[in-house]
C-alpha cells in the first residue's frame, strides 16, 4: 500500500525535531516539580542542559524510526518508553524520594509486586497525557505509512542505521553523559539530595548519568593474585559458640544537633534524655560515625556497617552500594552466622526499596521482615512508628529464645525521615523548637518536626534497653544514625542556626556533615558474658570518639571476642586504631588530629583497602 503523505528528507528532519522535542518537554513536565521554574532555570542558567536532555531521547526516536521505518511510528514507541520511564520517576521519587535508575530494569519484578502491596498514588492526568500523545504518534505514522522493503539492500539499511544510532547513543551514555566534572558544573540547589538532582537537571539527562554511575573502579595498580592472598588468614581461630545475642538499630536521621548551643532544651525538656542518660550508664560506650553521605543515603551506611567497607571507595562518582553487587559477599552477619546466630533484618518500609529484599540474603540475612509482614502497623502520620518498631525487635528476640538461638539482628528504622513538613505528622500536636536563635518559619517547623521525631527515637532507646535489662539472655544493643537530617535545600536550616554544617566540605571541620551519635549499650547478662569493660579497653574504642561508620561493625565483632575468625575485619579493626576516621581524603589520625591530605605514613593501609575492597566486591567466592 502507498504512503498517504511522502516527506522530503528535510521535512522528515523537521518532524524528528518536533516530535522528539514534543517528548522531551513531556518528560520534564511529568516531574514533580514546578515545569515553569525547571524551563526559566535552564533557559537563564544553562541551556546547554535542555540539549542534553533532549539528544537521547531524539536518539531513540530516531534509531526507532530506522527499525520501523516510519517516524510517527518510532516517535510513538520513543514517546511511550520516555513517557512511562518518566511516569515511574515521578511515582518512586512521591512513594520513597527515589528516583528511576537504569539498574531498576534489574528488579523489575520486585517493582510489579510492590505496585500491589504499597499504596501508591498514581499521576493519571500524566499518564492520559503520555496515551494519548503515543495514538496520536501512531495516528501520524499511520498517515505516513511506508511501503513494504523490496530488496536485501533496503533491511539492511534499516537495521544498519538502527545500529548506527544505538551505538552513536550508547557512545554518548558512556563519554559525555558519564562525566562526572560535566555532571558536576551544573548549578543545582542540592547535589547531595538525588531527587532534587533529577528535578532540577531534567530525567533524561540523569537517567543517562546514571548509567554508570553504580560502577565499582578498579584501583591503580590493582593485583588480584596479591589482594586474594589479603583472605589467607595467618593462623586461623576456631569459630566461637554465641556468647551474646546482637542487636544493631540503626534510626533514620539520628543526631544530637539539638545539643548544639543554638538550641535552648535543658534537663526537663532535653529531647535525648534517654540518649544522654545511656551515655553515663555502666556498661555502655558512645562516640561518633563518620557516614558516607550527607542528608541521605541510608542504605549507603548500612552498608558501611555491616561490610567495613566504605561506599565512598568503589566508586569516583556517587554511588548506592547496595546496587553495585547482586552476590554473596562477606559481612558481620556472615560471620555471626557461621558461628551459629540466627540473623535477620527488620524494616517497617517495603521490600523493594535499595533492593533491599535480596541484598540481606547476600548479605547474610537468614530472615527479613519488611512492612507488608507486619500486623497492626501503628502509624504517626503516615510513618510507621520507632515504638512499633521496637515492637517487632522485641518480638524478634523472643522468638529466637523460644527457639533455643542465638539472634544477631540488625533493623532499620523509618519515623523520623525526611521530610520535615507541617503535615508530617497529621493532626498531633508537634511542640514548637525551643532555640536561642531567630530563624525563618520554613526552617522553625523542619526543626519543631525533626525534633518531635528525635523525641520518638529516644524514647524507643529507653523502651528498649529498660525492656533487655529486665532479661537474663545476655544482649548487646548498637544505636546509630546513618546520616544527618535534611533540613532544607543548600542546607538552609543549618545556615539559618548558624551551624558549621552549612559550609560542608570548606568548614572548619569537614566532617561535621557526615558525624552522627553511636552507642553500645550491653545489659547485666551480656556484659558479664563479655566482660565489657575489659572489651572495650581491649577494642580501644575511646568514649567520645569519632570513628568511621565502616569501623563499628568490626568493632562489634572484636567485642564479643571475635578477632581471629576473619581476616578482613582484623584488618578493619587494625585500621581503626592507625586511622579512626577517613573520608574521602579527609579524616583523623589516631591522635585525633584532623587532615585534608592523608598522611604518607598511612597510604599503605588506604591503598591495600581500597585493593582488598575490589577484590571483594568484584572477584572474592561467598557460600
Amino acid at each position: 500500500m502507498n504512503r498517504r503523505v511522502s516527506l522530503s528528507r528535510s521535512m522528515q528532519i523537521g518532524l524528528l525535531l518536533l516530535l522528539s522535542g514534543f517528548t522531551t518537554v513531556m518528560t520534564l513536565w511529568i516531574q514533580p516539580v514546578s515545569f515553569l521554574f525547571l524551563i526559566k532555570n535552564m533557559l537563564s542558567l544553562q541551556p546547554h542542559l535542555l540539549v542534553l536532555n533532549w539528544v537521547p531521547v531524539a536518539l531513540t526516536t530516531l534509531a526507532l524510526a530506522f527499525l520501523l521505518r516510519n517516524i510517527g511510528y518510532g516517535a510513538a514507541l520513543g514517546n511511550f518508553i520516555w513517557g512511562a520511564l518518566s511516569v515511574a520517576n515521578r511515582v518512586k521519587m512521591t512513594v520513597r524520594d527515589e528516583p528511576v535508575y537504569p539498574s531498576d530494569f534489574t528488579l523489575l519484578k520486585e517493582v510489579a509486586d510492590a505496585t500491589g502491596s504499597y499504596d501508591i498514588s498514581f499521576p493519571w492526568f500524566q499518564i492520559a497525557v503520555v496515551v494519548l500523545s503515543t495514538a496520536a504518534f501512531v495516528a501520524l505514522g499511520y498517515i505516513l505509512r511506508t511501503p513494504a522493503e523490496k530488496s536485501k539492500r533496503e533491511r539492511i539499511r534499516r537495521f544498519g542505521g538502527f545500529a548506527a544510532v544505538v551505538a552513536v547513543l550508547a557512545g554518548l551514555i558512556m563519554t559525555v553523559y558519564a562525566s562526572n566534572t560535566l555532571y558536576k558544573s551544573f548549578y543545582c540547589s542540592y547535589f547531595d539530595h538525588i531527587t532534587v538532582v533529577y528535578n532540577e537537571l531534567g530525567f533524561p539527562y540523569c537517567f543517562c548519568y546514571n548509567f554508570s554511575t553504580y560502577q565499582i573502579a578498579k584501583p591503580e595498580g590493582f593485583d588480584k593474585a596479591e589482594a586474594a592472598s589479603y583472605e589467607e588468614a595467618e593462623e586461623e581461630t576456631p569459630h566461637l559458640a554465641p556468647n551474646t545475642h546482637v542487636i544493631f538499630i540503626m534510626m533514620e536521621a539520628f543526631s544530637d544537633i539539638t545539643d548544639r548551643d543554638v538550641f535552648g532544651y535543658d534537663e526537663a525538656d532535653d529531647p535525648l534524655q534517654n540518649f544522654h542518660a545511656l551515655q553515663q550508664a555502666e556498661n555502655a560506650v558512645s562516640g561518633y560515625l563518620v557516614v558516607p553521605n550527607y542528608a541521605a543515603g541510608t542504605a549507603n551506611s548500612e552498608f558501611d556497617v555491616l561490610t567495613g567497607m566504605q561506599t565512598t571507595m568503589l566508586s569516583q562518582t556517587n554511588t548506592s552500594a547496595f546496587r553495585t553487587f547482586t552476590r554473596n559477599i562477606d559481612s558481620v552477619l556472615r560471620v555471626m552466622r557461621e558461628d551459629g546466630y540466627h540473623t535477620s533484618f527488620i524494616h517497617p518500609g517495603s521490600d523493594w526499596f535499595y533492593n533491599r529484599e535480596n541484598v540481606y540474603r547476600w548479605l547474610g540475612a537468614e530472615e527479613t521482615f519488611f512492612v507488608d509482614q507486619m500486623e497492626n502497623v501503628e502509624y504517626k502520620g503516615s510513618w510507621v512508628t520507632d515504638h512499633y518498631t521496637a515492637g517487632q525487635i522485641k518480638q524478634e528476640f523472643e522468638a529466637a529464645v523460644a527457639a533455643d538461638e542465638m539472634l544477631c539482628n540488625l533493623t532499620v528504622t523509618i519515623q523520623n525521615h525526611m521530610s520535615y513538613t507541617a503535615d508530617k505528622y497529621g493532626d498531633t500536636p508537634i511542640p514548637p523548637a525551643k532555640l536561642n536563635v531567630s530563624v525563618s518559619e520554613e526552617t522553625e517547623t523542619m526543626l519543631a518536626v525533626y525534633t518531635e521525631g528525635i523525641r520518638d527515637a529516644d524514647a524507643m532507646m529507653g523502651e528498649l534497653t529498660d525492656y533487655f535489662s529486665q532479661t537474663e539472655e545476655p544482649v548487646l544493643l548498637v544505636f546509630y544514625g546513618d546520616h544527618l537530617p535534611s533540613l532544607g535545600n543548600e542546607r538552609k536550616g543549618y545556615a539559618e542556626l548558624g551551624l558549621g554544617i552549612a559550609e560542608g566540605d570548606a568548614a572548619d571541620d569537614p566532617l561535621d556533615s557526615y558525624r552522627t551519635p553511636y552507642l553500645i549499650w550491653a545489659n547485666e547478662a551480656g556484659a558479664n558474658a563479655i566482660d565489657f569493660d575489659r572489651a572495650v579497653q581491649s577494642a580501644e574504642l575511646r568514649r567520645g570518639e569519632t570513628i568511621n561508620a565502616s569501623y563499628l561493625g568490626a568493632a562489634v565483632l572484636e567485642l564479643t571476642g571475635r578477632s581471629g575468625e576473619s581476616p578482613w575485619f582484623d584488618f578493619v579493626n587494625e585500621l581503626r586504631r592507625a586511622l579512626p576516621a577517613y573520608r574521602s581524603g579527609i579524616g583523623l589520625t589516631a591522635e585525633g588530629e584532623l587532615f585534608r591530605e592523608l598522611p604518607a605514613e598511612l597510604q599503605p593501609q588506604i591503598e591495600k583497602l581500597r585493593n582488598w575492597t575490589y577484590y571483594k566486591m568484584k572477584y572474592k567466592t561467598v557460600e
